[in-house]
Order: structure tokens, then sequence, then C-alpha cells
């Protein structure tokens, strides 16, 4: 693709960048920018920055916040007694969508995958365990998708939380097998997560 510009040659070369966007959909969005006013465009720069410079992780859960604590865990009416263990942000947003769940999370950061080189010291793992001792928690929720991963992840937790005496349970299988959380309508997660099952070794 040739360009009459470095500066746009440049500015398409990020925005295709991002996952999703090619080179004719980068070209679009920069062409829009181009015969915007100077106001949105410094807004939408100013947006991007501070997703990398105001931005910040909740102190207990891992979730983004824009303080010490993230909106779920600093509200009292939720049940901070339940922990719903996911893998990242997104699905966060997902089981939140559903309405059906009042507790709070705890957010890895990814999970278990020894072929990606992503061990249990590359996760938020201790501090949850931490967290469970600390609040005394009565139940932990696995929420992850259905593969071979999230089975790992949920299985290697288990075995460090067994000395523990608290409730482990799973959501329950509305999810297809290898589906992930974020793709799966809100009806379905959401009669999972009513209908978590016990988590068993």
């Amino acid at each position: 693709m040739e360009f009459p510009s470095k500066i746009v040659e440049e500015a398409v070369t990020q925005f295709a960048r991002l996952p999703g966007i090619g080179k004719k959909t980068a070209l679009r969005m920069v062409l829009h920018l181009l015969k915007q006013d100077i106001d949105p465009v410094q807004k939408l720069t100013q947006s991007l920055l501070n997703l990398k410079t105001e931005l910040r992780y909740c102190e207990e859960c891992h979730n983004i916040s824009d303080s010490g604590l993230c909106n779920i865990c600093a509200d009292a009416k939720r049940d901070h007694e339940i922990i719903c263990v996911v893998e990242d942000l997104r699905d966060v947003m997902a089981i939140e969508n559903t309405n059906q769940y009042r507790g709070v999370y705890h957010i890895l950061g990814g999970i278990i995958s020894p072929v990606d080189g992503i061990g249990p010291g590359d996760l938020n793992i201790e501090s949850l365990y931490e967290r469970i001792h600390r609040l005394k928690t009565k139940e932990i929720i696995f929420a992850f998708a259905a593969t071979m991963e999230g089975d790992t992840t949920a299985f290697y937790i288990t075995k460090r939380l067994q000395p523990a005496n608290l409730k482990i349970s799973s959501i329950a299988r509305g999810i297809a097998i290898g589906g992930e959380l974020e793709y799966a309508d809100e009806i379905t997660l959401g009669r999972s997560i009513i209908s978590r099952i016990p988590y068993a070794v």
C-alpha cells in the first residue's frame, strides 16, 4: 500500500497494530481523524495516554480501577466471603453483565499453560491464597473456560487449598467445551453461575 505521506503511513501502521485492525481499516480510521477538528483528536490522544499513566489495578482483586480498590471490592453490599476466580478482566465483565452474581472476584491474569511457558508463579495465585486466609473466605468459584488449561489451573489451586476449610465450586458446564466466557450469552453464563457445582479433584 502506497501512502502520500510518511505521517499518514506511520499513523496507519500504529492503528494496524491493534487486534482485529487491518491496514485498510486503519487507513479508514486515519482518514476519518484527518477530517476531525483538533479537539476530538486531542481527547482521543489523552484518553489513550490515560490508559497507561492513570489507570491502576485493584489492590485486592487485580481488576482495573481508578483508585486503590475497584468499584466491586469497595462495594459493602457485595458478599466478600465468596470469591469468583477468573482468568482476566473480560470474564469479570461477562459475569457482571448477567446480574446473577453478588460476590467479589480475583483475576489471575491468565491461566496455567506449560505450552505457552505460563506457570503458577506468573499468575496472581499467591495473592489469592493470602486473601482467602485474611478474609476468612467461605467459597471459591472457578469460572474458567472449559479447556485443558482452565481445568489444570483449577486443579492446581484446589490442591493448594485442600488444608483450608472452604467450599470450592465451579460454574456449571452450560458453557461449551473449549468455549470462552466472553463469548457466552448472558442467560447461559448467568445460569452457569447460579447452578455452580462442587469442584472435585
